[in-house]
């Protein structure tokens, strides 16, 4: 979850808990405890609204940990009013705020704030859960018809006239130049966010900016539930004589998926991307594959009532317009500048650099499936259902490597583990189990461990993780918190949360995944790290850049392949062996195997948002629209982008990555430059002074530092865009 005040500035309040780290991706000078604030500094209270008593969704977190969600004892009938109320209570806070009769301080500006909202953050806690991990009808209905309230609300904040000059009057004020510089940074922040969100206008183009938000409200919270519908209504049903090729573990899985569904005795191939990825890898049925792929990446686009193509021409044309009144170009522009990228040629320049490199990798790589094809006398051209599938034979013959071969040594457990143990080594983190029940949780798969300093035994915060696939769920892969960490009335301890779409296996079966889900893994374990490791003063500070904020996961990756892990943690799930040197050395040698395939179809993702948003959307069909820039750009036949647009949630269900996709790229930079940072330090991923850099720089400051300063004090230099050629095996200009 984030921080209350950046529900305000910039990302929809919707969205505000599928962010992933930022998602929602220089060691400071130490930072004082803020004073409490003199008594002059506080306007009179204003008569709260009255609370139901019997309100579960209100009700203080008690227990252990400076309490924890109530998540076993919350109802849904609950959460509407407890909305009304929050928004009710947070509005009386900001208009104590926007008139106190004191001339605007940091203190009783900048710092009420700040401390205002903290009811209502308790309620999104749980709208998050409803909406991410446990939706039903019931929730769905209640989000459809408090999303345009929950924006008019927001709206009520970023337009408050006389919040806003107090705000400007604090930004521009001579007290400015005396503060920290942390505190410089939230109250810039905070002023930007209400500039570039409607503050400065006024008469019909405030009310129009209000009417917008609202109406997107409803848009993306239609997208959203749209694609959750064909994700649930679209499951393919097999018969035992149809498993041909799949592996054991999957089969078991799938039919533990229908038995679930009320089919007992068939194998479900749920419509989620960990069914579908190794269904199109194993299945030899390649009817079956193009009708499993065809199911999948039609989500939102089958000319029914969960269709999204209409709802998509809407959110950007009221983008375009929304952006138009604050006088840019197109929403990209806007989107842009105050993301690293600046603006949306330089954004496109790094992704039209890698693009074409990828293309031609695809090329290569199709080449050497179709050849595969015809040596066996298939007597097909590869499509894109048979990417997967024929890529994997081409792996095993290159390399002699076989993915199931694999998987037998990446136990979900055993990788848990792995994961501790790289944040006790480079976070001076300790994980301990607690009881069940000690800690309530939302669903029985959902496990919650203690996070201490291993040093000091210090409580930093709790962990939970919910792992496996089930109806009502979204798709992917998330991180969140419930409870971020900020210094503003005494330390908080931090609850963090990871959630991921594995396919439960049959009771008492270990569950094995691929290499490509592990990665995954460890990539939103590094999300809750940067919550866990926060240092800052301010919630609003929680925040983060967005083409910034996905680097440090996308670096906590590069461990899953240490030694240590390696030689700990990849065991066989039969014999407990580690995983032998001559099948690690296959892994190393096909590292950069199939890469054509994965930027290529991400980058088309990211090329097509940018295009969406940089483009007049008057009259837009988006189906159409997608097909002629694809086609424009060269994409190859053989494979789709990496989310369609009818289901492109990163950037319809709300405005996080919206003109942002590319972040993910942006990224990857930053990640490659500062593993050749790691590999070429004595001590390599382990080496005890980069850990310290990584922590203090790169972890702890959350948003208290410029990203390109936090950058330069880890690395001492700006980061080169080479190392990311480099990584991914493409040619580097001026290197042989």
């Amino acid at each position: 979850m984030r921080s209350r005040l950046s529900r305000y500035l910039g990302f929809p309040l919707l969205a505000a808990t599928l962010v992933m780290a930022a998602c929602d991706r220089q060691a400071p000078a130490p930072q004082a405890e803020t004073e409490a604030p003199a008594e002059s500094a506080v306007a009179e209270p204003v008569a709260e609204p009255e609370a139901t008593e019997s309100n579960t969704v209100l009700a203080e977190w008690t227990g252990p940990f400076n309490g924890v969600p109530a998540f076993d004892k919350v109802k849904l009938e609950d959460l509407k009013p407890a909305l009304e109320f929050g928004m009710e209570e947070n509005l009386a806070e900001i208009d104590a705020i926007a008139n106190n009769p004191e001339p605007p301080t940091f203190e009783n500006t900048i710092v009420a704030m700040e401390r205002s909202g903290e009811t209502l953050n308790r309620v999104f806690s749980y709208w998050g859960i409803w909406s991410s991990n446990v939706s039903s009808p019931e929730f769905r209905a209640i989000q459809q018809e408090m999303a345009p309230k929950l924006s008019e609300f927001q709206s009520k904040i970023t337009q408050n006239a006389a919040l806003f000059q107090r705000i400007k009057a604090v930004y521009e004020g001579e007290e400015f130049a005396t503060l920290r510089p942390d505190q410089q940074r939230v109250t810039q922040l905070i002023y930007d966010g209400f500039a570039r969100n409607g503050a400065t206008l006024e008469g019909e183009a405030k009310e129009r900016y209000a009417a917008i938000n609202q109406r997107l409200a409803e848009l993306h919270t239609q997208f959203s539930n749209n694609v959750l519908a064909d994700e649930e209504g679209y499951v393919t049903s097999l018969a035992e004589d149809q498993l041909s090729g799949l592996p054991e573990d999957f089969v078991k899985a799938s039919a533990a998926a229908a038995t679930e569904r009320g089919e007992e005795g068939k194998y479900a191939i749920t419509n989620t991307r960990s069914s579908m990825d190794p269904f199109l890898t194993f299945s030899d049925e390649r009817d079956l594959r193009e009708q499993v792929w065809r199911n999948y990446y039609s989500r939102g686009d089958n000319g029914d009532e969960n269709d999204n193509n209409a709802l998509m021409a809407e959110i950007l044309a009221l983008r375009d317009e929304r952006v138009a009144l604050l006088g840019y170009d197109n929403y990209a522009q806007w989107r842009l500048e105050d993301r690293m990228a600046k603006t949306p040629e330089q954004a496109f320049e790094l992704m039209e650099t890698v693009w074409e490199a990828s293309v031609a990798r695809v090329h290569e790589e199709v080449a050497d499936m179709q050849a595969v094809a015809d040596a066996e006398g298939a007597e097909i051209t590869i499509e894109p259902w048979d990417y997967r599938y024929y890529a994997e034979k081409v792996r095993q013959a290159k390399y002699n490597l076989d993915s199931d071969e694999v998987k037998q040594y990446l136990q979900l457990d055993k990788l848990r583990e792995a994961m501790f143990f790289v944040a006790g080594e480079l976070f001076d983190f300790s994980f301990t189990p607690l009881p069940e029940g000690m800690v309530p949780v939302f669903h029985e798969d959902v496990k919650v461990w203690e996070v201490k300093r291993k040093s000091t035994g210090e409580h930093v915060g709790l962990w939970y993780l919910d792992p496996y696939a089930r109806q009502g769920k979204r798709s992917g892969a998330w991180a969140t918190s419930y409870r971020s960490h900020d210094k503003l009335d005494g330390p908080k301890n931090v609850l963090a949360s990871n959630n991921s779409n594995f396919i439960k296996g049959a009771p008492g079966e270990p569950v094995l995944i691929s290499w490509d889900d592990a990665e995954t893994l460890f990539h939103e374990f590094g999300h809750a790290l940067h919550y866990l490791s926060s240092n800052v003063a301010y919630p609003t500070l929680n925040g983060g850049v967005r083409d910034y904020t996905e680097f440090q996961s996308q670096l906590l990756e590069r461990w899953l392949f240490t030694q240590p892990v390696i030689d700990n943690y990849l065991v066989h799930v039969e014999t407990g062996e580690p995983i032998p040197e001559e099948l690690v050395a296959k892994i190393k040698a096909a590292a950069n195997f199939n890469q054509g395939f994965s930027t290529t179809e991400y980058l088309a993702s990211a090329l097509i948002d940018m295009y969406f948003h940089t483009v007049d959307p008057e009259g837009i069909d988006p189906d159409a629209f997608e097909r002629e820039k694809l086609a424009e750009l060269g994409m190859p036949d053989e494979l789709p982008m990496r989310h369609r647009s009818p289901h492109f949630g990163h950037i319809f269900s709300g405005e996080g990555y919206s003109a942002g996709y590319y972040g993910y790229m942006w990224a990857d930079v930053l990640t490659a430059d500062a593993a050749e940072a790691f590999e070429a330090a004595p001590g390599g991923y382990y080496d005890e002074e980069m850990a310290q850099k990584l922590v203090d720089h790169l972890f702890a400051p959350r948003n208290s530092v410029d990203p390109a300063d936090a950058y330069r004090a880890f690395r001492g230099r700006d980061p080169e865009m080479e190392a990311l050629m480099r990584d991914r095996g493409f040619p580097v200009p001026g290197e042989e």
